[in-house]
């Protein structure tokens, strides 16, 4: 059975903490659809980890759909969210229908939008629709050229504003929201204000749950390595050990072996070698 939005309100009601990953394709769902992982992000993250962009505002609805898609026929135990993206978000009316699309053709049970105070109507809007929306404040990639990549809350102004935005989205009616990028302290005290989970990444442990990038926490996105994501296992390393093996089989005829391939008697390899004519 699928878990559910009210499930994860009560353990924040409880106390219990919870993780999300992003995951991108069947086969990662299929994964953590064996784990006791209970939300999947379809993140726009994508943009950078599985299409090489430089940040996710490249990213389109056609791709979250896709991928959604993926996802969601991998795992049929864990909350799927996924991200309305960047150049599905220049109108309120681009917005909802983004995020329609995405929920009727994607299939997850969730949305994410970022932003608070600005976008807290257009959130309003889809909510009132019937879709679930989790909100995302504090560093907000999609306004990277905007803010840079660096941390959101450090000052009293701009702490204020991080928990300004974030009892915006709860008014507006989202049923949770990211933290990212903002001073610990910060985070804890948003988490103890609002009525609604949080999730940190980068946020240090007190909010309600956290979200890690899963190239990130299994060490198979080589190129940035983000501070605040910690690295449960080095598949990258891994996975190249185990390429170069292939290689070096295969040049020194090791592989493939008779094990490896089917087999046919010999008279029937002579009988179809045989000249027809």
């Amino acid at each position: 059975m699928r878990i559910t939005i009210d499930a994860v309100a009560a353990w924040r009601e409880a106390g219990e903490r919870f993780t999300m990953v992003t995951a991108y394709d069947y086969t990662s769902a299929r994964l953590i659809e064996r784990t006791e992982v209970p939300l999947i992000l379809v993140g726009d993250s994508l943009g950078m980890v599985m299409q090489g962009h430089d940040t996710t505002l490249p990213v389109t609805v056609d791709d979250i759909v896709s991928h959604t898609r993926s996802v969601v026929r991998g795992a049929a135990r864990p909350l799927i969210v996924a991200d309305v993206p960047f150049g599905a978000t220049a109108t309120a009316d681009d917005t909802v229908r983004a995020a329609v699309r995405i929920m009727a053709e994607g299939g997850c049970q969730s949305v994410k939008i970022e932003g608070g105070v600005p976008v807290a109507p257009t959130i309003r809007r889809i909510v009132d629709a019937g879709i679930p929306v989790m909100g995302h404040v504090g560093f907000t990639p999609q306004s990277v050229h905007v803010t840079g990549t660096r941390v959101q809350g450090r000052t009293v102004e701009q702490a204020r504003r991080v928990i300004h935005d974030a009892l915006a989205v709860q008014a507006a009616g989202a049923w949770a929201v990211v933290l990212e990028l903002v001073p610990a302290e910060l985070a804890a005290a948003v988490t103890a204000r609002l009525r609604i989970p949080t999730i940190g990444i980068g946020a240090g442990a007190g909010c309600s749950g956290q979200v890690q990038v899963w190239h990130d926490l299994l060490g198979l996105y080589e190129d940035f390595r983000p501070r605040h994501a910690r690295r449960f296992r080095d598949l990258g390393a891994e996975v190249r050990g185990a390429l170069d093996e292939y290689a070096a089989a295969v040049r020194d005829g090791s592989f493939p072996a008779a094990e490896h391939a089917a087999t046919m008697s010999a008279d029937d390899l002579a009988r179809a070698l045989e000249d027809p004519a």
